[in-house]
């Protein structure tokens, strides 16, 4: 990260830039936040989630599960395992879209807010962490005497193993977030559920 540092400071303002934008967005246009709201309701992520509130560790290990697979592999690092630095937009519109779903859309959910912030704060760590994984791996693949390597080839294998570097601490931020957002969320709403 220190070598990077410029780059991974820029990572950080365009992610949680983004997410204040949507989030913005969201509380300016509230039929923004209702559709991507009923997005969710559509593909059933709502009442998975619904369903999984009262059981902290099944929601945090699903919550794990989605934000490896989806977020993790299929936004970031297969887009640009194949094509460089594709999963920087792919992963920039996401944070934007994420920013208008958590925009409340009443008075009561500002609550459930306070301790997702934290959410995600860490996740985005993890996501940020992966992109800078990305922006390396293409880098090197695009100009590989960045990283020492004679041509392509080898500087795809290169930045290939700082993105796998990078992968460990985003895998324990992950790991740290998916347990936080179980058990805050779980302890928030039941806290507003004997209000």
């Amino acid at each position: 990260m220190r070598a990077n540092l410029r780059i991974y400071l820029a990572l950080n303002a365009i992610m949680y830039g983004l997410a204040l934008l949507g989030f913005g967005l969201g509380l300016l246009f509230p039929n923004l936040n209702a559709t991507q709201v009923e997005s969710l309701q559509d593909d059933g992520t709502a009442e998975l989630v619904t369903g999984l509130l009262t059981k902290p560790w099944l929601f945090a290990a699903t919550i794990l599960g989605v934000n490896i697979v989806k977020l993790s592999l299929l936004h970031i690092v297969l887009p640009s395992l194949i094509v460089p630095f594709a999963g920087i937009p792919i992963t920039a519109y996401w944070a934007l879209t994420t920013g208008i779903v958590l925009a409340p859309a009443g008075s009561a959910s500002w609550i459930p807010l306070i301790p997702h912030s934290l959410t995600l704060v860490i996740e985005f760590q993890a996501y940020i962490l992966l992109l800078l994984g990305a922006f390396i791996l293409g880098r090197s693949w695009v100009r590989p005497r960045t990283i020492g390597a004679v041509n392509r080839r080898q500087g795809y294998v290169r930045g290939l193993q700082q993105l796998g570097l990078l992968a460990l601490p985003a895998l324990a931020l992950l790991i740290v977030g998916a347990i936080w957002e179980a058990f805050s969320l779980y302890t928030v709403l039941s806290m507003m559920a004997q209000q």
